[in-house]
């Protein structure tokens, strides 16, 4: 596929859920499934999954479907789930921390290799498998091990001035908890941004509008 063709990334965004769905399809004994079958499953149109997966070549049968292990390893190619880039975590507060025992890293293309915080107090504690790092040792690390991604567990003001120096550092993309949208400034980064508080408002919304449809 050329760069000027692209899929859009509301196309790439839906690839996670499908690859998760599939998984537990997987896992249940189910070899193949229809267009019509996965797309009731996961709550989008039979039309809209063909679209999304013709972006990168269809990989359906006509009057078969789809086989579920195929499609699964084939989305999970273009996910480069198997890639393990190696990500640095920074900041240990609740949220860190859960990330850090509880995300499966290595099953979703990345292989965590260091935590850091500026508290003392958490420096040299265990967060999962690993150790609290001192902040002071960021960006001696960067330069020598070369992590390809951060992953920001910290306030919107100590990602302002962080991140401009992470990007020196040779961080390529980051996975965004802080409220700083870094991609307004910095163009040739990936960047997610994961805001919690959005997304509990997008459910009050949500709420609301199916309390006035009855």
């Amino acid at each position: 596929m050329s760069k000027n063709s692209k899929p859009s990334l509301s196309v790439v965004r839906r690839l996670p859920r499908y690859y998760r769905f599939l998984g537990e399809l997987e896992a249940g004994g189910i070899q193949r499934i229809s267009s019509r079958e996965f797309a009731a499953m996961i709550g989008v149109t039979a039309s809209q999954v063909r679209q999304d997966l013709n972006c990168f070549g269809g990989f359906g049968q006509q009057g078969y479907g789809y086989n579920v292990a195929v499609l699964r390893e084939e989305i999970g190619k273009i996910l480069r789930v198997d890639r393990q880039r190696h990500a640095v975590l920074i900041g240990c507060g609740n949220m860190g921390l859960a990330l850090a025992i509880h995300m499966r890293f290595e099953d979703r293309g990345f292989k965590l290799c260091a935590i850091f915080d500026n508290d003392p107090a958490k420096v040299g504690i265990k967060a999962g498998e690993w150790a609290v790092r001192n902040a002071s040792s960021l960006e001696a690390y960067c330069k020598e091990n070369q992590p390809e991604v951060a992953i920001l567990c910290i306030p919107k003001e100590a990602a302002t001035s962080l991140c401009e120096n992470l990007v020196k550092w040779g961080i390529r993309g980051f996975w965004n908890f802080s409220h700083y949208d870094m991609s307004v400034r910095f163009k040739d980064i990936a960047v997610e941004n994961v805001h919690l508080g959005d997304s509990l408002m997008t459910l009050s919304y949500r709420v609301a509008d199916f309390e006035e449809d009855k």
